[in-house]
């Protein structure tokens, strides 16, 4: 199950978050500084997947932006490292080439309904009832 998504730039500096589960406000941001943190500072060739705390993180790095989702041990790593490539394919083909601006200042991507739906089998990602305005 996903806990959380981030988009980060290099800086550190959080551009969207998403929580799919209850944190508290004041831990959000020291969640966020940690797991930051903890997928910058790796190099560019180590693994993707990181064990962290009482969860896994999968990161993707797109040109200045990270994108950092947070889930379960039980959630398989490579199916949720595809979902995070199919869902910056989607901004792409939305923005035509998307960058950090346009995640930082678009306000209809921070409205999830909007997006889309991603439904399938844990093995087969499919995006669906995509409704860009």
């Amino acid at each position: 199950m996903i806990k959380f998504i981030l988009m980060v730039n290099r800086q550190g500096q959080t551009r969207l978050s998403r929580y799919y589960t209850p944190v508290e406000l004041s831990r959000r941001a020291l969640l966020e500084a940690d797991v930051v943190r903890c997928c910058l500072s790796r190099k560019k060739d180590q693994c993707s997947f990181v064990e962290y705390k009482d969860f896994k993180l999968v990161y993707r790095q797109y040109a200045a932006l990270y994108i950092v989702v947070g889930v379960t041990d039980s959630e398989n790593e490579l199916s949720v490292y595809e979902l995070v490539h199919n869902f910056v394919e989607v901004l792409d083909k939305y923005f035509s080439r998307v960058s950090e601006l346009d995640v930082s200042f678009k306000p209809n991507l921070h409205d999830h309904r909007r997006v889309g739906k991603i439904s399938g089998d844990p093995g087969t990602l499919e995006i669906k009832s995509l409704s860009f305005s």
